[in-house]
């Protein structure tokens, strides 16, 4: 997959542009309509899901989406697509927050937005620092198994600092320090395979915020995270000339351009995406994070088997 995910999601390679412009001319020459750069509606709904499920549960969104398109052998989203279902999972942040949202809104000027901006800022400093990097890492998947590992890591230590906390903080108690480490884990989060969200829970449990809190900040974190993925993601189109852009975007050209996968895509991102922040803030008031390190570090490992032994995927 020729994209990789900085501080504000998703960005495209130079390599995937010359994928799209091949793909521009296999169009030209009498394509299917009927697919987004090559894509159906079933895998547009299917990495909707993907996306929806993994994007606030603490496993990796990125490294999933690698790692279901080198298994399956779909091609990477188009960034028109990837634009889309980014847009549905920030429908889904705010149907589920949105009285969060609104209370920022009506007081703009407060603790928790200075918070917002100060956990944002190290994510940022980090993709302009290390983009090119990221950007092959994203490519070959190589970081995959390693970054898993790590996620796994980070949510066990989660789990064993905040119980040592015997009064946690909520809201009004969150201070710059707090604000600061869960940016630079975030900041982190940028190396595919190492969940963005898993990270900055981690976060906010280590430095002892309560679990209701930390969950509900860490998806308020997401907004813009998201709002940077399409804000890229959108100059990217606009850069481009006419219906020439539109198709190395991944849609399609001519009158019979089928936009049944965008749309089926992004409606999957949001629903999937809506139900998965409602049980997640469920799973980490009520429940342990062990199980998600359980799975990441387990498929870590798997992963690393496949790339240095069985060569099965990578």
């Amino acid at each position: 997959m020729d994209l990789f995910y900085g501080p504000a999601g998703p960005q495209v390679s130079r390599k995937a542009a010359q994928k799209r412009r091949g793909g521009r001319a296999r169009l030209a020459a009498g394509g299917n309509y009927g697919y987004c750069g090559g894509m159906s509606v079933f895998e547009a709904v299917f990495l909707g899901a993907v996306q929806g499920l993994t994007e606030f549960l603490p496993v990796s969104s990125s490294g999933h989406l690698v790692l279901f398109q080198k298994i399956l052998g779909i091609a990477g989203p188009a960034l028109f697509f990837d634009t889309l279902v980014h847009g549905g999972t920030l429908i889904a942040v705010f149907a589920v927050l949105w009285r969060d949202i609104w209370d920022i809104l009506r007081r703009i000027f407060q603790p928790l937005t200075g918070c917002l901006v100060l956990a944002t800022l190290p994510a940022v400093a980090a993709a302009l620092v290390f983009g090119d990097a990221i950007e092959e890492a994203f490519a070959s998947g190589s970081s995959l198994g390693f970054a898993f590992l790590a996620t796994s890591v980070l949510l066990v230590l989660a789990e064993y600092l905040s119980k040592k906390v015997k009064f946690p903080k909520g809201k009004g108690e969150m201070n710059w320090l707090d604000a600061l480490v869960i940016g630079v884990l975030q900041a982190l989060a940028i190396v595919p395979g190492l969940s963005r969200s898993g990270s900055t829970l981690s976060g906010a449990l280590s430095r002892g915020l309560n679990r209701d809190f930390a969950a509900r900040f860490s998806f308020l974190l997401s907004i813009p995270a998201i709002l940077g993925a399409l804000v890229l993601q959108t100059k990217d189109l606009l850069d481009r000339d006419g219906a020439s852009g539109l198709a190395e975007s991944g849609v399609a050209e001519g009158p019979g351009a089928d936009i049944l996968p965008l749309i089926a895509g992004t409606l999957s991102a949001a629903l999937v995406g809506f139900f998965s922040i409602r049980i997640m803030l469920r799973i980490i008031r009520k429940r342990s994070l062990l199980g998600f390190a359980v799975y990441t570090g387990l498929l870590g490992i798997l992963v690393l088997i496949d790339r240095f032994g069985t060569h099965l995927v990578f």
